[in-house]
This record gives structure tokens, sequence and C-alpha cells, in this order.
């Protein structure tokens, strides 16, 4: 009887609670206790705790989100774990706090975290949260082994089948199908899942997910519509208005994109994100009061944030340049230097940080060294790492150049090669043409140059329409390499791809063509402002490993321990929480 009742019993435990507070660890400890958790291990300091997971497997790991050690947070600690690699799926973590501002479950939403708990809670709520995390980790184990190991089409195949046979979780299965198809290009697959989701269960994220993947795959203006009734249903959906907002400035609407953006901080005051999105659209917009107000409230709630985008600092010293705000001015180049000193040999914040240090020397008439900063950053144009933003930057400063009557000879060439290399869509030439605006000539040249462009493709299509693919390609080609616009790249390549069964020697044109997109880099398919966050909004976080684990051995399988007793009994449960389920002591 005694041998039975081992086997089947569920094996021990083990939890690590990470809090620098001796009363908050003993609660902790004392609820974990109360449901049966005797292998509790506690750590005081974020190294501790990070020392103890480089060794340990732990079920469950209870982590305070502030800590009065400089620098550390339970934030920290878990992206520092996500960066190593010592945080296996099977580990359930948790960040605890008496505090939740929205900025910090935002980021917290941003790792992928599996919950949040907000002081004080009762023993019950928190292990019904812990175990139901526990089970959706058991039920999802091989769609995030597949993410893991970065078989991405795996992981989509395997959503997708659990959402249609309806086994547990097969929401949660479906919303992250979605995203792995809308990261695979995948885009009407994706918007077909998101429209089962709404037929079968009509759920906002899933009419979102609708909108998105329109967005993706060029459809803007059906998006909008899509979104516009969401917004309907729901005017206080604030994910809804980011979207929006998007779609309108791929649109080129900006003036709808700054009242959605608007709408959508005022829901969300403290939201760092959206203010930064309303920040940048005022300044993009000319009204440099509201950027300078709303970037650097953005500044001061999440500087330190991984969801604050340096490009708003930028924007910020152009608002304080503006209004010759000295102080302002010293006070972004301080800010900057502090972020020099987190993330040596970023090349995009050193670029950031010159642009800053470009626009003081103005404010200072040291005008001789910020005309050598210019040209050294116009030097950069035709390199493949001069991406949109540091167009959208040097046009910003040519601008300020050109007002403040410094003459510089060769500025109207550089827009034109800005513009030329740019504009792609309305909604990119739309951006470079108002990072112009303070010198409209400029601002109006930019857009000359997606006429140019658009006649250039149309000459092409048109050439290609009329039995001669080849010159066609060679056109674009030649004009590609001239200018450096990915829509001329992407062009020739469709044409080649299309006709090459009637093209005598297609392989050189391959050849060309490989070879130039090397040298143009990265552009965006559409416009954006800032960096495009890895989380999109009412997506979900979804990270992979980098590099399969060293070793299969160092993450138990779920629902196996092996610092358990195994047996026959309990290698097979009838239901696969039963091991793992918490529950008081009888």
């Amino acid at each position: 009887m005694a041998t039975e009742k081992e086997q089947s019993a569920p094996p021990q435990v083990l939890a690590l609670i990470v809090d620098s507070n001796a009363t908050s660890r003993s609660i902790l400890v004392g609820q974990l206790r109360e449901y049966g958790v005797t292998r509790i291990v506690q750590c005081s300091r974020v190294q501790d705790a990070r020392n103890r997971l480089e060794h340990t497997v732990f079920d469950y790991v209870l982590c305070e989100q502030y800590f009065g050690e400089g620098g550390y947070s339970g934030q920290t600690l878990l992206d520092d774990l996500r960066r190593a690699q010592l945080l296996p799926f099977s580990t359930v973590f948790f960040m605890v706090t008496a505090e939740a501002s929205y900025a910090a479950v935002a980021e917290a939403a941003e790792s992928a975290l599996d919950g949040y708990l907000l002081k004080p809670f009762t023993p019950s709520a928190l292990f019904e949260r812990l175990s139901l995390a526990r089970l959706r980790k058991i039920h999802l184990r091989p769609i995030f082994d597949a993410i893991e190991a970065e078989d991405f089409e795996r992981a989509a195949q395997l959503c997708v089948e659990r959402f249609e046979s309806r086994q547990p979780y097969w929401l949660y299965a479906a919303r992250i199908g979605s995203e792995l198809l809308l990261r695979l290009g995948r885009h009407d697959e994706a918007r077909t899942l998101f429209e089962a989701v709404i037929a079968a269960r009509a759920l906002p994220w899933a009419k979102l997910g609708v909108a998105r993947a329109q967005i993706e795959s060029g459809q803007a203006a059906r998006a909008v519509t899509t979104l516009q009734e969401l917004i309907g249903e729901d005017a206080s959906f604030a994910d809804a208005y980011d979207v929006l907002g998007r779609a309108q400035v791929e649109l080129g609407n900006f003036s709808q994109a700054i009242e959605t953006y608007r709408t959508a901080s005022g829901l969300t005051p403290d939201s760092v994100v959206r203010l930064q999105k309303l920040g940048m659209m005022s300044y993009y917009m000319g009204d440099r009061e509201t950027a300078t107000k709303v970037l650097a409230r953005a500044a001061i709630l999440g500087i330190d944030s991984k969801l604050f985008d340096f490009q708003s600092l930028v924007l910020l010293t152009f608002s304080y340049f503006a209004e010759n705000d000295r102080k302002g001015i010293e006070r972004c180049m301080a800010d900057f230097g502090r972020i020099l000193e987190r993330h040596q040999g970023s090349a995009r914040v050193l670029r950031f940080a010159e642009v800053a240090r470009t626009l003081q020397l103005i404010q200072q008439r040291q005008f001789s060294q910020a005309v050598e900063s210019v040209r050294s950053m116009a030097r950069e144009i035709t390199a493949s790492s001069f991406d949109f933003e540091a167009a959208c930057n040097l046009g910003s400063l040519l601008a300020v150049l050109a007002v403040t009557s410094i003459d510089l000879a060769d500025g109207e060439g550089w827009v034109r090669a800005l513009g030329m290399r740019y504009a792609n869509t309305r909604g990119l030439t739309e951006l470079l043409a108002n990072a112009c605006n303070l010198h409209t000539p400029y601002g109006d040249l930019v857009r000359e140059c997606l006429v140019h462009i658009n006649k250039t493709a149309e000459a092409a299509i048109a050439q290609s329409l009329h039995g001669d693919p080849t010159g066609a390609v060679h056109h674009l080609l030649a004009e590609a390499e001239r200018t450096l616009n990915s829509k001329l790249v992407d062009m020739s390549q469709q044409v080649l791809l299309r006709h090459r069964a009637r093209m005598a020697s297609p392989e050189p044109l391959q050849e060309a063509i490989d070879t130039l997109r090397a040298r143009v880099g990265s552009t965006p398919a559409r416009a954006i402002l800032g960096q495009d966050s890895e989380r999109h909004p009412g997506g979900v976080a979804i990270r992979s490993r980098n590099a399969a684990e060293p070793a299969s051995a160092a993450r138990p399988p779920l629902g196996d321990d092996p610092r358990a007793p195994t047996s026959a009994a309990s290698a097979a449960p009838d239901n696969p929480a039963d091991k793992l389920r918490l529950r008081p002591p009888g």
C-alpha cells in the first residue's frame, strides 16, 4: 500500500523566490508551503538568483519586479535569462509586484511572461494562476519546442491542427499560429485563421489580426475599414487605434494618424510606446510644441525601458533646438552619454548621438564643425547600412542648416539622393518629406523623386508588356544602381521571375540583382514610426532561441521530473495536469 501511495504521489515541486524584502519572501514561502511545496529556494539579490538558475531547473520562479540594487529589477533578470538561454520552457516565471504601472505591465508582456501578480493576493488565487500556467505549458509543449528550434513552419502547422481539432487551448494556439504565419509572410493564411477564430468566437484580437494581415499584404485601405468597424464596437480598444494609426501612416494620411495616436495615448496616458508614436507624428506634422511635451514625458517615464526607442530622443533634441532650448539639448546629450555607456558599439545609437551633437553645435553657432559633421553623414548615403531612419534624420539636419542660412552647396543634391533612394511608397515619401519640412523646397524635392521612381517603374512595365522583358530588367537595374532604390530592385526581380523562360540568358541578370540587393541593404516595405517593435498591437510575443540547447538533459520533459522516482503510474497520467497541479496537503 505504501508503495502504491509513493508511486501515485505527485513529484516534489521546486520553487525559487527572488525578493529583496525578507517579509515578502516569508509570506510567499508560507503560501507555497500551504499548498504542499516544501522545496523552496530563496534569493534576496538578482545576481544570486541568476547563479541558482544557471545550475538548477525550477518548476516555478516568483520574482519581485523592483529591487533596491542599482540598475537591477525582475525585468532585467528575465531579459538576462532569455539572452543567456537559462530559462527553459518548462519553468513558470511570474513577476510579483505591489506597483503595476502601465509601462511595467507592457514591458512584462513584451517579454512573454507566464504571469504578472499584483500584491496582495490570496494563496488560492496564487496557485490557481500557477497551475493554469503550468497546464498550458504541458499542452503547448510541442508548439514551443518547434519555436525554440526555429522550425516556425512546423510550429504553425501544429497550431492550426490544434485549432481545427479544438484541442485544449485551441484559441491560444490560433493566436500563436497567426503570429507565426505573419512572421513567415503568409498573410492570406494568417487572415484566414483570424477569420476562422472570429467565426468560432468573435474576439477583438482576432478582428485586429485580420486588419494586421491586410496591412502586411498591402491592403492598408481595407484595414482602415476593418479597424473602424472594430472601434465602433469597442471605442476603448487601444490596440485597435495603434494599428489604425499604422495603416493611416502607410497611406500617407498623417493628419488622421495624429488624431488616432492622440486618442490611443489618451486611453493609456502612461504608455511609453503610444506617447512616442504621438510625439513622432507631431514632430513630422510640424507641431513642435506637442512633440516636445509628449516626447519629454515619454523619456521621463521610460528612457531606461526597452520599450523606449532612442529615435524619440533624437526628435526631442530637434524639438528643443526649434525652441532654442539650450538646457533641453544639454539634457538630451547627457541622456545619450548614459545610453552609449549601456550600448557600446551600437552603430544606430552612435549615429543618433552624432545627430544630437550636430544640433548642439549649430545651437552654439559652431557652424564649421556642424557642417563637417553633416558632410561626414552625407558620405554614408550610399552605404548599405544607411537606413531610412538615418535618411530622415539627415534630411532634418539639412533643412535646419538651410533655414539657418548656412551655405551648403551640396544640400540639394544630398536631399535628392535621399529621395531617390527611399521614395518607394506614399507613406515613406511623406515621412521623409515631412522630416525636411523646415525647408519647404527640400520636402517638394523628395515628393518629386517619388514621381520619377513611379515613371521609371511604369516605363519598365510597358517595355516588358511590349515583348522586351530583358530590356525592362536592364533598364530597372541601371536606374536602381544609380539611385539604390529597393522598389526598382524588387520590380526587376518580379519581371525576371515572370518572364525567365522567354529570356536567353537570365542567370547574369539574377546575379546582378543579387549583387545590387546587397548594396541597397534593408528598406522598410512600408512607413513606420521608429523601430518596428517585436510585439505588434493585439499580438503575442513569440521568442525563439538562436541556438539549440547544448544538452537536452538540461531541461527535463514536462510532466516528468528527474528529481522524482519514475514509475509506470507517473509516466502516463490520465490528466497531464494531475502531476503538476498544486493543491493543499490532505
